[in-house]
């Protein structure tokens, strides 16, 4: 073929120089085509000798950004001094691998006349770029999405954030920005992340730590975008869909086991019954839609379970819920996912699915983290292993019972399959030994956790751990593995009509469950060969006085990552084009340092052309906290550990809470001092006609509605309060931090990882414990103020603030308030002044 038909006389000339250049041996070059599909510029990569040229393909950094989203060339172009162009083996392995991505591959003779196309290259499909102006204006004075907002004002720190985000695009780049409370990071990201979907016919994933934001993306932001986008001429309705972890959705094939064996819900009857009548109306199959709250434990013997599915081989697959959720992400443009099951779907790419096809998610190569903060705290549960008795406990009530002298159970079934009735025995007894071991390993992990709750497995109890545990841990790793083999020998022997019986299927999932207890077992026996993991136990209490004396505390088990930034890094950000990361709380100071150092985004010192470029950026909250907020630290407050702290914090919470007359929200970091303070406070406050709501006597949620739901209410609170809580208005005037959030130095990961960085050389306080500290007392100080017409005070009676050095870490992370400094008496007075 003539090479005037694949390359513009430019690029002729240009290689023909090149080559003259090299003596006539071999060259390499990238080539990109223009719109009339002509090689029209070139990027020599190597050059070689005259058999031979080093095929150099890494191309990052070597086009111009605007050719295309990966900087990918079209063609891989080298000449045969020869003229003899015919591929050799070399060349066809070469192409064949470039042809996976689209990329052609032309060979040329030397005064390039002629070209022999081994590929034709894919065409690419020309990116467009983001108008930062076009897009802005929607949420200008008199936009579209600004006409559609009730009492809109233009916030410059949500444009200026929105422009980041579409540099970050546009750019290819990692994108950290901190948002204030009220800069309407939503609308920021979803306008670009919408836009850029239609423009350029890409996937994008947005991911959020709760199912609330989740639904408010979906059913009110998302369709309010898509709604002008219509309206403006600007294009079509951009398809949008929610995903849940399949464990929320119904499986109609296991509500079909669960009906055939109603003996087993007795107590929950009722709500089977429920479950099925409900199933034949859904639409979705998930679990929020039901009408009410199904037990756990009836939920998970009828939900969807990914080692469980039969896939295409399921007899209910075309009524399949998560079927057919999958065909609708399949074609969708946005996917709205959580933190947990977007890990799921990176790890499973990182371990070898590729990044090309479907997995938990289809592909995507662009993802928003919404509240990224919680990003180092979602992986690593998400990386981390667990079990206990309990769990044990579950998984071999599903393959044996006895029930009113009946045997019930998998393994019956499988007897029956197999036709080994036989060895039923044998699996019973099985399942029994392991039981017993299982109850001997929990009663001597409990001994562990007498002191703390918890107990951290290190070298310095070697000897306790060898005496007690290790013997348990190996033969409950050995019973499993016995009822593992014998589990597989009577599979061997199933017929293979019944190959496909879900009972089959269900088994040999079960077997897997199993066998990762006896991984975790593994990784409890080596803990001194795995320094890159923490091994701990906690013990769980039952409830109720009756629990204790019948020993129903049980312990945990669990394999934790002590750094999960690496697996971030590999999986999240060195894949994808762009990771937006946004949050209300991502800096220290005015430093991403920290955060960026734990979440993987943080440079790792290398020379990788891998790293990207990180585009950073805070945009403070448009609230006027200066005059709608009194931050008050009393000067006169005890160190938390003075004898006269916890006393001073009675008194003071019980006064505050008073003096405002309740709306407040009274945060602890335990439930030893959240308990002080409510017996010391509530019977005085109730006097007054003000409820107390403590932590722990009613669900999350419904506590929440309650304190909601009474204006002058007073909700006692730890841990998981310190965020999520929105209580606009008169509802909440009151926030009080009574001790500055650091963790307990003897929890077992937070140890780990502060060992792990004094071993490096690096101060565990200033690297972790004091950044991490801060970012969740931004968190508390947030909950005061959720709407721009929102007043109140937040009362900090830790008196580190004041009189330690670092206190000073946590004001400069705080926006600008007026400030009450002095006397505890002067504080409520000015208090009441400030209210009032």
């Amino acid at each position: 073929m003539q090479a005037t038909k694949r390359f513009s006389a430019t690029c002729i000339e240009q290689l023909c120089s090149e080559i003259e250049d090299s003596r006539g041996n071999e060259v390499f070059a990238l080539g990109y085509l223009d719109d009339q599909g002509l090689v029209s510029r070139l990027v020599i990569r190597a050059r070689g000798n005259k058999d031979s040229v080093l095929a150099l393909q890494h191309w990052s950094g070597d086009a111009d950004p605007s050719d295309d989203p990966s900087h990918a060339p079209d063609v891989l172009i080298h000449n045969h001094p020869t003229g003899y162009l015919v591929p050799s083996d070399e060349d066809l392995n070469i192409a064949g691998h470039a042809a996976e991505d689209g990329t052609g591959f032309f060979i040329v003779d030397n005064r390039v006349s002629k070209v022999y196309v081994v590929a034709e290259p894919a065409r690419r499909r020309k990116r467009v770029l983001l108008d930062a102006d076009t897009i802005c204006a929607a949420l200008e004075e008199g936009g579209s999405i600004a006409r559609k907002l009730e009492s809109y004002e233009s916030r410059p720190s949500q444009l200026g954030l929105m422009r980041l985000i579409i540099q970050g695009f546009n750019e290819n780049s990692m994108v950290a920005a901190e948002a204030g409370t009220g800069v309407g990071k939503s609308f920021a990201y979803l306008l670009p992340a919408m836009r850029y979907a239609l423009e350029n016919d890409e996937r994008i994933v947005i991911s959020t730590a709760t199912i609330n934001l989740q639904q408010q993306l979906y059913e009110k932001d998302i369709p309010l975008v898509n709604g002008t986008l219509e309206k403006s001429g600007q294009g079509p309705a951009v398809k949008a869909v929610l995903i849940k972890g399949r464990g929320n959705y119904l499986c109609h094939r296991r509500l079909g086991e669960a009906l055939r064996e109603t003996e087993l819900f007795d107590d929950e009857k009722d709500d089977l019954e429920r479950i099925t009548a409900w199933a034949e109306t859904t639409a979705t199959g998930s679990r929020s839609d039901l009408s009410f709250l199904p037990a756990e434990s009836l939920w998970s013997r009828v939900c969807s379970e990914a080692d469980l599915c039969m896939g295409l081989r399921c007899p209910e697959r075309e009524r399949c819920f998560v079927l057919a959720l999958r065909k609708e992400a399949a074609d969708a443009r946005i996917l709205v996912v959580n933190h947990h099951l977007l890990f799921a779907d990176l790890a499973a790419r990182a371990e070898g699915a590729g990044y090309d096809s479907t997995v938990v998610l289809p592909p995507y190569t662009r993802v928003i983290m919404d509240e990224a903060h919680t990003m180092e705290n979602a992986a690593t549960s998400f990386f981390s292993k667990d079990f206990s008795r309990l769990s044990l406990y579950r998984q071999l009530g599903r393959l044996y019972r006895n029930r009113r002298a009946q045997r019930l159970g998998l393994l019956v079934r499988l007897a029956a399959l197999s036709r080994q009735e036989d060895k039923l025995d044998d699996g019973a007894e099985a399942v029994q030994f392991i039981r017993d071991t299982a109850d001997a390993l929990d009663e001597s992990a409990l001994n562990f956790c007498r002191a703390d709750g918890n107990f951290r497995l290190t070298p310095a109890d070697e000897s306790s751990i060898a005496a007690a545990l290790t013997p348990l841990l190996l033969d409950l790793r050995k019973k499993i593995s016995a009822l593992a083999g014998l589990i597989r020998d009577m599979l061997e022997t199933v017929p293979e009509d019944s190959v496909d019986d879900p009972t089959v299927w269900e088994i040999k999932s079960i077997t897997r469950r199993l066998e990762a207890i006896g991984s975790v077992c593994g990784s409890f026996i080596e803990y001194q060969e795995r320094p890159e993991e923490v091994m701990w136990i906690e013990r769980h209490a039952g409830r109720g006085a009756a629990a204790k004396s019948t020993g129903a505390d049980w312990a945990v088990f669990t394999v934790t990552p002590i750094d999960v930034a690496p697996a971030l890094r590999e999986a999240l950000f060195e894949p994808n084009k762009t990771v937006v990361c946004v949050s209300a709380t991502l800096t220290v100071a005015d430093s991403f340092t920290y955060w960026m150092n734990r979440s993987g985004l943080g440079h790792t010192g290398t020379a990788d052309p891998s790293d990207k470029a990180v585009l950073t950026g805070r945009f403070p909250s448009p609230f006027p906290y200066s005059r709608s907020v009194l931050l008050g630290v009393p000067r006169d407050a005890p160190l938390p550990d003075d004898a006269s702290y916890r006393a001073f914090v009675d008194q003071a919470v019980t006064q505050l809470a008073e003096t405002a007359g309740g709306s407040a929200l009274i945060l602890f970091t335990s439930y030893e001092s959240l308990r002080s303070a409510f017996a010391a406070a509530a019977p005085v406050l109730e006097e007054q006609g003000i409820r107390c709501l403590k932590q722990g006597d009613d669900d999350r949620s419904r506590l929440l509605q309650a304190f909601l739901q009474d204006r002058t209410s007073v909700l006692f609170a730890t841990d998981s309060f310190w965020e999520g809580v929105d209580a606009p208005g008169d509802t909440l005037r009151l926030v009080i931090l009574c001790r500055l959030p650091f963790r307990t130095p003897n929890e077992p990961v937070f140890k780990a990882r502060c060992e792990a960085l004094e071993n490096r050389g690096k101060s565990s306080f200033m690297e972790l414990s004091l950044p991490e500290s801060v970012m969740k007392f931004k968190q508390g100080f947030g909950r005061l103020m959720r709407r721009s017409s929102d007043h109140g005070v937040v009362a900090v009676l830790d008196g580190r603030l004041l009189h330690k050095r670092y206190g000073e870490f946590f004001l400069r992370s705080l926006p600008e308030t007026g400030r009450s400094f002095g006397e505890f008496e002067s504080l409520l007075r000015e208090m009441e002044r400030f209210l009032f």
